[in-house]
């Protein structure tokens, strides 16, 4: 059984329909990518899959339970975490104050301060930074922030959107290296990414979008060398 199950989700702005009947599944310890060119639907989905928009028509199952109709915070108790577009980190609080918000849907102090240490860990900046405001870091700092939030809800599943949007190259490479060691400690990740070269260098497999349907899928090092794929996303 697959850890998230997309069952053709048809989903409208209005009158416009973005997602056209979509299905795929991610593994528990997989990284899979979607990608496409902007307005594919890639960030409508991540939206629809944390219940943040509903489906006018489909499914979404999570570990086997239909959670289409459960609303967005009561799915993060439930193991999935989300790391939006545009990093959406609360900029009046502290960076300290901000991972403690992560972890909202957790009640055990003392596991609470265990893991805010691995993302220390895992995020050298943010502890030398843990007193600062987060409206006051950097980009790259922000989206380290965003990512160790997510980390703080302790998911089985971590939905990231567009990660390296804005990023210098140097910290593109910073992030997508911890997404690798997330994933390589036990965390199953769904990635969005415009940035497909990379996305595919990491992922195990991936889905291409085109205008809300699904039109190509396999394994991501074979849709690297996939001539269409070259031509379309990755600039060859």
């Amino acid at each position: 059984m697959a850890m998230l199950e997309i069952k053709d989700i048809e989903v409208y702005y209005g009158m416009i329909q973005a997602i056209k009947g979509i299905s795929f599944e991610v593994k528990e310890g997989e990284v899979i990518a979607l990608i496409g060119a902007n307005g594919a639907g890639k960030t409508t989905i991540l939206h629809t899959i944390t219940g943040l928009l509903s489906p006018k028509r489909g499914s979404v199952l999570f570990e086997g339970q239909d959670i289409t109709k459960i609303p967005a915070h009561k799915i993060v108790s439930l193991g999935m975490a989300h790391v939006p577009e545009g990093r959406r980190v609360f900029a009046d609080l502290t960076v300290y104050e901000n991972l403690k918000m992560g972890a909202y849907t957790r009640k055990d102090k003392a596991e609470i301060d265990e893991t805010i240490a691995m993302v220390y860990k895992r995020f050298p900046r943010l502890e030398e930074r843990k007193i600062q405001l987060a409206g006051t870091l950097s980009g790259g700092e922000q989206q380290m922030l965003a990512m160790g939030r997510a980390l703080m809800s302790h998911p089985k599943i971590i939905l990231m959107d567009e990660p390296s949007m804005g990023l210098s190259p140097i910290l593109v490479n910073q992030i997508f290296d911890i997404i690798e060691e997330v994933s390589k400690s036990g965390t199953t990740v769904l990635l969005v990414e415009q940035n497909a070269k990379k996305a595919l260098s990491i992922a195990d497999r991936a889905y291409v979008l085109e205008t809300g349907k699904i039109v190509l899928e396999g394994d991501a090092k074979a849709l690297m060398d996939d001539d269409s794929i070259k031509k379309a996303y990755l600039g060859e």
